[in-house]
């Protein structure tokens, strides 16, 4: 009993440090990347020549179309041609580098250069746990999967639409999810984008939380919208760019492609693809706003031409995140895109290498902002309890690899050398004391004791240790401070709005 409870105040001294970790990770080492020079010059230039010889649909929305006719474009109906260089020359004023401050300014993250930020997954409809299985999420599922995040110092972002709850009413989820992010857990967050109103409560309820002015001149939020992929913009999302955009609010441009269906079937043509869409709605950013916070993001996963359903972890995922990496440092935006995706349905051997793979490879090609980091399964279908918990560790694991080898001279360690005898060993050593802590990254999830020690104490495995986690970090979870003034605000404001919005679709 004894040797099991030491072993727990181990495990809990470590969880503490880890929670505390560093806001975003300041990257030291190189990224991989798969295009040359030549493939750089072929891949620009069909996207040149598909915005300009096919061009891109902006459907919905006549403001769009009279903006981009203003300013030169080519408009006929609802598609828009672009001549070479003219989407590039318009996103030339968008920040390669900016801050998205927190609620809790310690908690602030760099969007771009050197940063990688990791994030929780976004949008299932489900969730799945060890105890009930798989369900339909609710909003005391994403309440407690925004107070795990909190708690997951690996986790850098609160996320967005962390989980689907769809016992609320579509018209009131943003206000419930905005107002759990913001008293919840004190992180970076994302707006809402399926609504212009939607995007406006958004905006407004942080406007409360950090002051108007605050936000009018900062990046308090980071929204991600999808192109329909190949080569439309619909109007839901170009509302809601134009409300962010306007209001000098991130956001993310991110083609969601499953290669074979909305792409063809090799990485260089979806490449030149996601290229041209992006091109085109960060052009429109600036021309809204100019210098208004945007990023290059990509979603894609290959299908399989057998049964039609997307693939993870596929050699074709990372190879495609190592080339467009380059193209958005070409054009002077930082980088979102997908880390631990999975098609598994439970926690298992398959989440693991799949989430994994995808993830080691985000983290090589120096994603600036890596999102679906925890929590994913069922390719996005659901989120897992005990998943998110597995994945901040390998999360942990990442950030600790892309800082680099420490080669300071307290890491050098000669003294070590010339207080131990050849043949000896280091244990007792002055530089273990003082390092023994915090020398090697050790994982929460990992056991690495011996199988005799491991059966002792109950024989558990990685998805049964994670579950026995989620429900200690729930049951120590505390809300961070407020001000009570911005809450009983907040409270305010959610409820008048939901009056209004239930008044109107009465």
């Amino acid at each position: 009993m004894g040797r099991r409870a030491g072993r727990k105040d181990r495990m809990a001294a470590r969880s503490a440090r880890q929670s505390v970790c560093s806001p975003y990770t300041a990257r030291k080492i190189g990224m991989v990347s798969l295009i040359d020079d030549e493939a750089i010059a072929i891949i620009e230039r069909n996207a040149d020549r598909i915005l300009d010889e096919i061009g891109m649909e902006f459907r919905g929305d006549l403001e769009t179309l009279d903006l981009f006719k203003i300013h030169g474009a080519r408009v006929d109906g609802e598609r828009v041609r672009f001549d070479p260089g003219w989407c590039r020359d318009k996103i030339k004023t968008a920040p390669s580098v900016f801050t998205q401050h927190a609620r809790n300014p310690e908690r602030s993250i760099q969007i771009g250069g050197n940063a990688q930020v990791y994030a929780p997954s976004f949008g299932p409809p489900f969730v799945h746990d060890m105890d009930g299985g798989r369900r339909y999420a609710t909003l005391d599922d994403f309440r407690n999967i925004t107070k795990l995040h909190h708690q997951l110092g690996p986790v850098n972002h609160s996320g967005g639409v962390v989980v689907e709850p769809v016992d609320v009413p579509v018209p009131l989820r943003h206000l419930h999810m905005a107002h759990a992010h913001l008293t919840m857990n004190d992180k970076p967050f994302m707006g809402a984008v399926t609504a212009p109103e939607r995007a406006r409560d958004t905006i407004e309820m942080c406007r409360l939380v950090m002051g108007a002015d605050f936000v009018d001149r900062n990046c308090v939020l980071y929204s991600v919208v999808n192109t329909n992929a190949p080569l439309v913009m619909d109007e839901t999302m170009l509302w809601a760019l134009k409300e962010y955009a306007r209001a000098g609010q991130c956001t993310v441009v991110s083609p969601f492609v499953l290669g074979g269906a909305m792409s063809p079937v090799s990485v260089a043509a979806t490449l030149a693809q996601v290229l041209a869409e992006v091109m085109a709605s960060v052009a429109l950013i600036q021309i809204i706003r100019p210098g208004a916070p945007a990023a290059f993001g990509t979603f894609f996963s290959p299908i399989s031409l057998k049964t039609g359903a997307p693939t993870f972890g596929t050699p074709e995922g990372t190879q495609f995140q190592m080339c467009a990496k380059t193209l958005a440092d070409r054009l002077g935006l930082p980088f979102h895109s997908v880390g631990g995706l999975t098609a598994s349905k439970v926690p298992d051997a398959q989440a693991g290498y799949e989430s994994q793979a995808q993830l080691m490879g985000a983290a090589l090609a120096g994603v600036n902002f890596i999102i679906h980091a925890t929590g994913c399964l069922e390719g996005l279908l659901t989120t897992g309890y005990e998943k998110i918990v597995m994945d901040a560790d390998r999360c942990s694991a990442m950030q600790q690899f892309v800082k680099g080898v420490d080669f300071s001279e307290a890491a050098q360690a000669m003294d070590a050398f010339f207080e131990v005898e050849p043949g000896g060993h280091f244990l007792g050593a002055t530089h273990t004391q003082e390092n023994f802590e915090s020398a090697f990254w050790m994982g929460e999830m990992s056991d690495n004791g011996t199988y005799e020690q491991w059966h002792a104490e109950g024989g558990l495995w990685q998805q049964e240790r994670a579950s026995a986690r989620v429900k200690q970090l729930l049951d120590d979870y505390q809300p961070p401070e407020i001000d009570t003034g911005i809450r009983e605000a907040l409270d305010d404001f959610v409820a008048r709005r939901s009056r209004e919005i239930e008044g109107e679709n009465r």
